[in-house]
């Protein structure tokens, strides 16, 4: 029979914006835990931080530095790239009490689903997902086309241009998708192993860069203002098309397009909230794993920005590859292959942690019967969602293989800021309706640091392409679709719904 309401502290059954009470959310973890469904508990602030660092630190630090700071903000890029770490770090400060408070396979579905309801916890859902497969899939390419300059492959099956079909992008995304599959124990080893290889390296830029900064390259580190080239229409940004005022590259408005460009480079770390359920002390390193993770990405992402705009003239930047190119222009030839194979290592950690969340999300989604439950069962040796992340994984090969996207890489950061948001507001609206709730990490200064949090992402927001928001909007269109025509009526909380039929696809047993 369905759950009684009141016993279990749901505000409401009927209607889509129907609620999960943060007990009822605690309480399902235990049962599924006791009764074999559950994921196992096996990660620690270290590990969290190893899979934060692992998602974060990849294309941004390899790729955007060089573009913007060439186009945008010259060596002010440092201002760019703390702008956008302090937008991230208010974000994070908020996810850290939720996070604490309820663990969860979720994250930010979670939490909308027990604060603003059940239909906005869906179009959250179905926002991280295309956050993280467009993401994994964009990285793949880079990984590939970085392959491809290091060993000199055919274009057509690794490079980005006159591709055919990329298969070292289906290569790599595809065994990664099988470690993720296999067990987070491996999946988490595997990350570790990587984020040692790129974080020594971007110390080693830092130290060896700083013999070779000149004053004279950061000088002036703000350029002044000239008017930009983007293209109007649908390329513009959204600020720029409700305004009327015309883009500008350089000076401070450049300081601020750069860094709703660079948001992406931090994009991801939210990813460390999908693993609340596998945390040993979900309560302390969580807080832990979340924030330690952007203060090492920001300090290495100041560091490395401030050594390369100084090594090289911001206008002599490469936009391809701006960390190896630079060494290079410098006489350095054998650390620009280094950096290169630091570049491969450290963006195949940020596509494992990309399938991993995305596995996450799907099992939570099932649990709740927003999807069908047997897609989303744990298997039983690997205690893994072991069909949504193989499911997953085969999207993200197909985008990976045939569709160029350099276009939707903005996508990824207006899905994050989306979620942001959510969590912002998710904060402040908790406060209020469950102030008795233990939160073993209080986020400081609410309202205001959520109101601060939640205004920053909607100015990033703002920056990003019209055409980025009306592919966001279709994209959430669909999923609303499919929302409607599935999951309100066959979620746990809808009428008629049996927690047991819901239980009965999750199974506890193996899968064939």
């Amino acid at each position: 029979m369905t759950q009684d309401s009141s016993a279990a502290g749901i505000p409401s059954k009927t209607g889509v914006t129907r609620t999960k009470d943060v007990e009822t959310v605690l309480h399902q973890n235990d049962e599924d835990v006791q009764s074999g469904r559950g994921l196992a508990k096996r990660l620690t602030a270290w590990d969290l931080m190893g899979f934060g660092i692992g998602i974060v630190i990849g294309t941004g630090i390899f790729t955007l530095t060089g573009t913007e700071a060439k186009n945008h903000a010259g060596p002010a890029i440092v201002v760019s790239f703390a702008v956008a770490g302090v937008v991230s770090m208010l974000a994070a400060l908020c996810y850290a009490e939720l996070a604490a408070a309820v663990p969860t396979a979720g994250s930010s579905y979670t939490y909308a689903y027990t604060t603003i309801g059940e239909i906005f916890a869906w179009i959250i859902a179905w926002d991280l997902i295309l956050e993280f497969a467009l993401g994994a899939a964009v990285v793949a390419r880079g990984w590939s086309g970085y392959l491809q300059q290091l060993f000199g492959l055919p274009q057509a099956f690794f490079g980005e241009e006159n591709s055919v079909v990329n298969l070292g992008a289906v290569a790599i995304a595809l065994v990664l998708g099988v470690v993720a599959a296999v067990g987070i124990r491996e999946s988490k080893l595997v990350t570790n192993a990587l984020v040692v290889v790129k974080v020594s390296v971007c110390v080693f830029v830092i130290g060896a860069g700083l013999f070779f900064v000149k004053a004279a390259n950061l000088t002036p580190f703000v350029p002044p203002s000239k008017p930009g080239e983007e293209a109007g229409g649908l390329a513009q940004p959204l600020w720029q098309l409700v305004t009327g005022i015309d883009p500008a590259s350089y000076g401070v408005a450049g300081i601020f397009v750069a860094a709703a460009v660079v948001f992406f480079a931090y994009s991801g770390f939210e990813a460390v909230a999908n693993l609340g359920e596998e945390t040993k002390d979900p309560a302390t390193d969580m807080p832990r794993g979340l924030i330690g993770t952007l203060v090492v990405c920001t300090l290495l992402y100041l560091g490395v920005c401030f050594v390369i705009t100084g090594m090289v003239p911001y206008g002599r930047l490469s936009e391809g590859a701006p960390i190896s190119d630079a060494f290079d222009q410098v006489g350095l030839g054998w650390a620009a292959v280094l950096i290169n194979m630091a570049a491969i290592a450290g963006l195949s950690s940020v596509i494992l942690v990309d399938i991993v969340a995305m596995g996450r999300i799907g099992f939570a989604l099932c649990r709740d019967g927003l999807l069908p439950a047997s897609v989303g069962r744990v298997h039983e040796r690997f205690q893994t969602p072991l069909r949504i992340t193989l499911a997953t994984t085969a999207a993200v090969c197909l985008l990976a293989a045939f569709v160029p996207l350099a276009t939707l890489a903005e996508m990824v950061s207006i899905g994050t800021l989306f979620a942001f948001l959510v969590v912002a507001i998710a904060v402040v609206v908790l406060r209020r309706t469950k102030p008795a709730m233990e939160r073993p990490f209080r986020t400081p200064s609410v309202p205001w640091l959520p109101v601060a949090s939640a205004l920053s992402c909607l100015a990033l927001m703002a920056s990003l392409a019209v055409e980025t928001w009306l592919r966001f909007l279709v994209w959430l269109a669909l999923g609303l679709a499919i929302y409607l025509g599935y999951g309100r009526t066959h979620s746990r909380l809808a009428p008629g719904v049996c927690d047991s039929d819901v239980d009965a696809g999750l199974g506890g047993d193996e899968v064939r």
